[in-house]
Order: C-alpha cells, then sequence, then structure tokens
C-alpha cells in the first residue's frame, strides 16, 4: 500500500532528497514521562526502542559537539483554555501534561546536559512559540535531525516547520515512534515525501561521525 502511494506521489514531483548538509543539530522530541511511563495515558512501551536508538544518536553528537536540543510540553491551566483545550482532552487540570509534573520530565536515560536546551513547547510543532529559530541561527545550523515522539503529531509538526524555513531536514526512521503502528507508517511515507528525508539509523550516524567538532 504504502509503494502505491509512494509512487503516485513521485509521478506527481513529490519525493525529492535534500540530503544532509554540514552543519547538523539532533533535535528530541517529547520523550518525556507522559510519552513513556506506563502510568500515563500517553504512554506507551511502544516507544521504548526509539528511546534506546535516540541514546545512540545523541552519544555521537555529543562526541562530536554538534548542537543537541530537547522538548516537552507542560501546561497551566490558562494555557489549556479555549479551543484547543477542548480538542486536547488530556490537558485538563491533573492531567499527565500539568507544568511542574513528573511527567513532564524528560527520561534521565537521556542525560541532558546542562548546555542543551530544553524547549517547552505550547504547539506540535518545536518552533512554535518557542527560541529554537534563535538558537539554530546562533550556532548556524543548516541540517535539524528529528527524533522522538510521535511520529503523526509533533515529529510532523516540527518536520514542517523545518523544511518550511529551509533546512536540510532528517527524521531517523528508528529513532521516532507513535502510539499507533498505522499513524507512523502513514506519517512517516508522507513525511518522506513532502517534509524531509526519513533516512536509517546507521546512514545517520555514519554521517554524524564524519563531522568535524563544532
Amino acid at each position: 500500500m504504502y509503494e502505491e502511494v509512494r509512487e503516485l506521489y513521485e509521478r506527481s514531483g513529490f519525493g525529492g532528497r535534500m540530503g544532509f548538509g554540514e552543519r547538523p543539530a539532533l533535535v528530541v522530541i517529547d520523550l518525556a514521562r507522559s510519552w513513556l511511563d506506563d502510568e500515563s495515558p500517553q504512554g506507551s512501551s511502544r516507544l521504548e526502542p526509539v528511546l534506546h536508538n535516540t541514546i545512540k544518536l545523541l552519544e555521537v553528537a555529543r562526541k562530536r559537539d554538534c548542537p543537541v536540543f530537547f522538548t516537552t510540553m507542560a501546561f497551566t491551566p490558562w494555557e489549556a483554555a479555549g479551543p484547543y483545550g477542548r480538542k486536547m482532552l488530556h490537558l485538563g487540570e491533573g492531567g499527565s501534561l500539568d507544568a511542574g509534573s513528573k511527567m513532564v520530565e524528560l527520561d534521565p536515560r537521556l542525560e541532558r546536559r546542562p548546555e542543551e536546551p530544553l524547549l517547552v513547547k505550547p504547539r506540535a510543532s518545536a518552533f512554535w512559540g518557542t527560541p529554537f529559530d534563535s538558537y539554530l541561527i546562533g550556532r548556524n545550523v543548516d541540517t535539524l535531525i528529528i527524533t522522538g515522539c510521535s511520529t503523526s503529531g509533533c515529529i510532523r509538526a516540527t518536520a514542517e516547520s523545518a523544511h518550511n524555513r529551509n533546512f536540510h531536514t532528517i527524521v531517523v526512521r528508528e529513532a521516532v515512534g507513535d502510539r499507533s503502528p498505522l499513524a507512523h507508517e502513514v506519517n512517516l511515507t508522507d513525511i518522506d515525501l513532502r517534509y524531509a528525508d526519513v533516512v536509517g539509523l546507521e546512514e545517520t550516524i555514519t554521517y554524524l561521525e564524519g563531522k568535524n567538532a563544532q
């Protein structure tokens, strides 16, 4: 099914390759307890391999002094008010994305370092309502390597935003995931055709290992 979709879109002029650039940064999207912990309504053990593959990328990126960024989502009651909050029912008071809750903290296995910014984003894209743009410009980044969750939501939105800003946009296949296998595969196909190059873990590691320290 996915190959038929790919062939259809490629005939229509989608699916070109942008490739890696010269100055990469790694962004880890929302690998917090809310998405990983079984106690959370959003939690999914399906994301454990995503976490472990992201850790592999972090090890290489840190050795090469590539910039690393993390995101999470956290809301106060007033931030979850209005139509947005009425659509996103998990944002209600006492939910798993409450500001100050343990659930919005990054998984400790990521071992975030003090010099690695943590962006608390109010919407799906890492760029929306955050200083991410400024941080990337300040570090002269031209390639954004995207990992984390969820493929159908925050990964897709961040990839689209990065593409619209003319970054070399890379989504690492084995380092992104979704609670729904169907949503994951459909969106990964669409991301690859429209917004980013979906690239394997080993190819991405090989690229990062070839970069000199920034």
